[in-house]
């Protein structure tokens, strides 16, 4: 489990210091913290939480949501990405994941559906907040989501898509999320994963299964349980040479009502099964 960290997500009924008393008691290492958890406890007693515990910080969840139009959305993306980047640097992570945001008004009787626009804004934020970034020592991670969440999320959809932004920036500023449940389906995955190298700033897995629930975003399940061949794809971020954490990042319902020990069980015993080679 020398990689291992639990995607706070994942135990979503937990609080933070329930979460970090979890990773204590079963032996793993280390935590992708969100920040409305963090908030719940309060930055400071946070910090103190995790390294009182001795645990890492893998990664903060989340910055982004870049694609608001107007000078007013673009003031308030900003001002709300900087505070992530310093809760970051507090929390100890180099890391905080990018959802970079998707289509303004999505989902309201008045959408946009102007995509290339939105993909600018991300492009320009990004050109923003990069040096900032680099000012606390904490990479923008961006994340591509899959396809399905293109309108609402992010209209960064694949890694190749993702890496054509990153690569604007210097390496130690911007870099990539590799997440299996968003990035497993990409026929050009290897190659894309061979090409981010060193821009791979976290790995998170969970499990494709089907049927899919009518939310969409619940329908990650436990690694082992649906189509993803994690093996194949560890070989492939490792031969990248990224050595970094591997998060457990779970979004499902059924697993959120499971007690959190015995998630956290499933997710040591599926590590070990599907993803870390022994």
């Amino acid at each position: 489990m020398s990689r291992l960290s639990l995607n706070q997500i994942t135990t979503r009924n937990w609080s933070l210091p329930e979460a970090v008393q979890g990773c204590v008691d079963a032996g793993v290492p280390a935590i992708g913290l969100w920040r409305d958890k963090v908030a719940e406890t309060g930055l400071a007693t946070a910090v103190k939480l995790v390294r009182d515990a001795g645990l890492a910080v893998s990664s903060l969840c989340r910055g982004g949501f870049l694609t608001a139009p107007g000078p007013e959305g673009l003031q308030a993306a900003l001002a709300e990405n900087l505070r992530a980047l310093e809760e970051a640097a507090e929390l100890g992570t180099d890391t905080l994941v990018m959802v970079v945001g998707g289509l303004p008004g999505a989902g309201s009787a008045h959408p946009s559906r102007d995509l290339a626009g939105a993909r600018a804004r991300v492009a320009e934020l990004l050109g923003e907040l990069a040096p900032h970034a680099g000012d606390f020592g904490v990479r923008l991670a961006i994340e591509p989501l899959h396809p399905m969440f293109c309108a609402d999320r992010a209209v960064v959809s694949t890694l190749g898509q993702a890496l054509d932004l990153a690569e604007q920036f210097p390496v130690e500023q911007v870099g990539v999320v590799v997440d299996s449940y968003h990035v497993w389906w990409d026929p050009r995955l290897a190659e894309q994963i061979a090409r981010a190298g060193e821009r791979i700033a976290s790995y998170q897995v969970c499990d494709w299964t089907l049927p899919l629930p009518p939310d969409v975003l619940l329908g990650r399940g436990h690694v082992g349980d649906g189509h993803i061949d994690f093996r194949a794809m560890t070989d492939l971020v490792d031969a990248a040479g990224y050595t970094g954490w591997i998060e457990v990042e779970i979004f499902n319902q059924r697993i959120w009502d499971t007690p959190g020990e015995q998630t956290l069980r499933t997710v040591i015993e599926r590590h070990r099964a599907h993803v870390e080679t022994p």
